[in-house]
This record gives structure tokens, sequence and C-alpha cells, in this order.
């Protein structure tokens, strides 16, 4: 357990937290949820102590340990990967690292041998002797192959390291653990057995993350920061967002009786706890949402942006067409053979085993690289906006938001009252139109990104992992956009739940070639053994 007592947090420019009181129970995993902006990150240092508050205190249970996620992935280049997890158990490792200098002392005495067994008790006490077997079986579920365990961290790629960072973190079952975007950077099969060991870990799990699917999965309770207060709510993210859209409801229905509303509550949560599944983390949930009250769900003071692609007009029958496409990128090769054809009305999610992979392709198709050979043909009634992953080079300029975006405006909503009022609809009110674009934020510029794009009422949209940067509230409102345009969508993304909601065709970039499959979920595809096989075979010789 970790209790906080009367913990604010004050900066010369404003109050980040505010007496906050609240604690976190063993058996429980809290999802933290906050608008950008809100302190989640600066909650999570608060709470491991790297940051002192302002007032207040936090405490563990007695003899208790809490694990963090690093986020310095070079902090551990000069030691091995199983050194590496082993040492998120601070006092299991030094207690190794003791008796490994005993036992080297050549001049090793009667008193030494008296301090090295009473090291080797605390050892087994402490479950030592299973310790690397423990870190091996983590890093393996982690598809860290066990012919690295004993290699430098400074050998592993980045993708790698993020991985060992995570097996450390989870190492030794410690009693709270702190998550800061655990899945960021995890490849799908690892963010499964990451899933599974969360529901069932027996201890207090507090978690920061954009995926809502992984919320969802894991979570027992939402821990919702906002106006410096942390409120306590019961369930998964999904509940939490419509029961306080439910709670905004029945507040503003002055008319309906109470009983009405226990009903309409009771009809609520019936329908949440009729979908939960097997797990025990799914059970625990169901119990708790049973015993909800009315009093226990307030409305939200979250804000949604405001975004509705509308095409200018119709795709004719030809959209686009590629044909045998390779493409290198600083001599290496990253597209090999890739053909398709995509569709009027198709909404394709782009997948592979590498992100450089599909980002090359959007460049390709988007004129921003010359492909080594092949051809891309786009039908003669499509025109194209692209939000590629890295958009920095766009907003270099000490230019206003308000002029920014003029330029992409027909005529008749180029004016200030027009763009204002757009803007408005982006959460950019008031001043903060007048905001030089070089000075945003990476959530901000996505938001002036789509109001670009929006603007330009394009008939086929081209998203690179469009859910980078955004807070919660901008993914649902992106998601349900997409899921609404009346138009086609290309795009590539980690969001489990944006995929599976808007995708009716999945595009698996293989080594040599694609796996293409129409009308299959995202859900049916993962879960398809013939498809994995091909995947495997096609991605043995990978990029």
């Amino acid at each position: 357990m970790i209790t906080v007592s009367n913990v604010s947090l004050h900066y010369a420019d404003r109050k980040l937290f505010d007496d906050v009181n609240i604690k976190f129970a063993p058996g429980n995993c809290y999802g933290l949820i906050g608008a950008n902006g809100a302190g989640k990150s600066t909650f999570l240092k608060v709470l491991s102590g790297e940051i002192q508050p302002s007032t207040g205190t936090v405490k563990l249970g007695p003899n208790e340990r809490l694990a963090t996620l690093k986020q310095n992935h070079f902090d551990y280049d000069d030691y091995t990967v199983m050194e590496t997890v082993l040492m998120g158990h601070t006092e299991l490792y030094s207690i190794m690292q003791e008796k490994d200098a005993l036992y080297a002392k050549p001049d090793f005495n009667e008193e030494d041998g008296a301090k090295a067994a009473d090291l080797e008790s605390k050892f087994g006490e402490m479950g030592g002797w299973e310790a690397e077997s423990e870190a091996s079986q983590m890093l393996q579920g982690l598809n860290i192959p066990e012919e690295l365990h004993q290699e430098k961290m400074g050998t592993l790629t980045a993708g790698q390291k993020i991985k060992v960072l995570l097996a450390q973190a989870l190492f030794g079952q410690p009693d709270v653990l702190l998550l800061d975007e655990p899945t960021n950077g995890l490849d799908v099969d690892s963010i499964d057995w990451l899933e599974e060991f969360l529901i069932n870990f027996e201890n207090t799990v507090i978690v920061v993350s954009h995926d809502r699917y992984f919320l969802n999965k894991v979570c027992t309770h939402m821990a919702d920061l906002d106006y410096g207060k942390i409120q306590l709510y019961m369930g998964n993210y999904d509940f939490w967002q419509e029961s306080s859209e439910l709670a905004q409801k029945l507040m503003q229905d002055q008319n309906a009786k109470k009983e009405e509303k226990i009903k309409e509550l009771q009809d609520f949560v019936a329908r949440f706890s009729a979908n939960a599944s097997k797990s025990k983390q799914a059970t625990s949930r169901k119990k708790m949402l049973e015993k909800i009250t009315l009093d226990d769900i307030q409305p939200s003071s979250r804000r949604y942006p405001f975004i509705k692609f509308v095409p200018n007009r119709e795709i004719g029958n030809d959209l686009l067409q590629v044909s045998n496409l390779s493409a290198s990128i600083d001599g290496k090769k990253v597209l090999n053979n890739v053909s398709f054809i995509i569709n009027k009305d198709d909404k394709v999610a782009f997948l592979a085993k590498n992100d450089m992979v599909t980002t090359a392709l959007f460049r390709v198709i988007t004129g921003d690289l010359t492909p080594d050979s092949g051809s891309v043909i786009w039908g003669v009634t499509t025109n194209q906006a692209y939000l590629p992953k890295d958009f920095n080079s766009m907003f270099n300029e000490d230019t206003p938001i308000i002029d920014w975006l003029r330029q992409f405006a027909e005529k008749g909503e180029d004016d200030d009252t027009f763009l204002r009022g757009f803007l408005g609809r982006m959460l950019f009110s008031g001043d903060d139109v007048t905001k030089s674009v070089n000075v945003l934020s990476g959530g901000e510029k996505v938001r002036v990104m789509l109001s670009k794009m929006m603007l330009q009422k394009i008939n086929v949209l081209l998203l690179d992992d469009p859910t980078n940067h955004l807070d919660l509230e901008s993914i649902t409102a992106l998601n349900d956009s997409l899921i609404d345009y009346k138009s086609s969508i290309l795009f590539a993304s980690h969001d489990h739940q944006f995929i599976q909601t808007i995708a009716n065709r999945l595009i698996y970039i293989t080594a040599d070639g694609v796996i293409d499959r129409a009308d299959t979920t995202y859900d049916e595809f993962r879960g398809n053994k013939e498809i994995e096989k091909q995947i495997a075979e096609a991605d043995g010789e990978s990029i």
C-alpha cells in the first residue's frame, strides 16, 4: 500500500497538486489519467521520492519495496542485461555483490565465513536462488532471447533496452509498481505479455498510459488528476469515461426522478459487468462495479476537441495503385516488392515488424521519398492530406497559430472570426490562437495539423501514428471522427483500439511483399494462426 497525505506541489508560476489525500491499495491497478500537462508523470515522481512535495507525505507500508520504470536508456550500458534486471531489486542485488566480494577475497577467514553465511541466509529468504531464473523468464516473455542475457546493455537496440528496463521494474514482485507509459516502444506480443503479468500481479500498480485498450484490460480503478486534485473511480477507462458522461446527462436531466436515475445507473453498470472476462482482474472489477451508487459517479471537467473531416468530393473508381515498390534509407532496403491497390471507402491499417517500414511507405506514396523502383499512381479524383510521424520541420516559423492556419483556409473561412471559432473547438481559446507555432507542445502541434487537414476538406487521409503526443480525450475524439469519416484512410498506429475500431482492411508489409486482409478485424488478424505463420515465414529475414 502507498498512502498520500496532504501532498501539494507548488512551482513559482503554478500549483500542480493541492492537498492530495489518497490510498493506493494492494491487489488493484490504478490508471492515473488527466489532461496533458496536468502532472501525471510528476505525480509518479513524487510517489517514488524523486521529487519532494511542497507539503505532505508519501508513505509505504512497513518493509515494502517500490519499483519504477526507468526512462534513461543509457544508464546501464556497462552492465549485462541480466545484471540490469537484477538491479531492480536493490537490496537483493547488493547482497549478491557483497557475497561475491567476500568469496573473491584471497584471505577469506572465519569472520568472513560467518558474514557470508548470514548473507546466504538473507539471500535465500529473498528468493535469491530463483532470481536469475525469474529474470530470464521475464526477459523471454518480453522477446529478449536467452543468448542476449549476458550481453552488455550498450550493445542492445533502443527497443530492446526499453524491454530490459521494464523487466527490471517488474522483477522481484515489488509491493508498489509505478509505470509511466510502459507500452511505449513495445511490440504487440510484449504488450500482451505485460497485460497478463499485470492482471495476475497481486500488489499495487499505478500506471500512466495513453493506450485505452491497455488501461481497459489491466485497470481496476481510475485515478483522475484534475484541477490539482485526484479522485478515485472504480472500473477501467471506458467505464470512467462513459460513467462521467452518464453523470453529466443525469445532472442535466432535472425532471428525472431519483428512481429513474438509479435504474439508468443500474442498467449501465449491468452492461459493463456483463462484458467482464474470466480473468481475476475482470472478476474483481465486476464485483466493485456492482456496488456503485449514484453518488459515486461524477461528471468530468474534461474537454474534447471537435474533430470532423468532411471531404469536398467523392472519390472515383481509382484511388491508389502501388506496384513492385522498393525503397532504401541510408543504403538499407526497407521496402521490397510491395504491391497493393486501395479502393474507394477502404480504411487501411498498415502494419509491419518495424515502424521504419510503415513510415517509409507513407513517405514514398506522398512523394517525400524517392523509391529505388516501382510505381505509385493516385486516382485523378483524389486529394490527400498527410500527418507524418515527424512534423516538427513544419513548425519552425515564429508565426501565430491563427496565421499559420489561415494559409490552408478557403475564401470565406480565412477571416479571424471564423478561424478563432474553429480553433476554439480544437481547444485553442482566447490568446492561445496567437501563440507561435514553434513553441507548441507535441499534442498542440498535432491538433493544429488536424485543424489544417479539416480545413482542406480532403477525401484521402494519410496518418502515420496520429495518436503520438495526444492526450486520451484527443485520441478518443480523433478515433470517433475517423470511424464516422465518409471517405478513405491510410494509417499506421500502435493503438489497438484505434486499429480495431477504424480499419476495414489490414495490410502487413513483410520483408518481401505484403499480407493483405480485407474484412478482417485487428483482433481476428492477431488471433489467426495461419496469418501468424505467414508473417513469421515472411519476416524470417526481416528488416
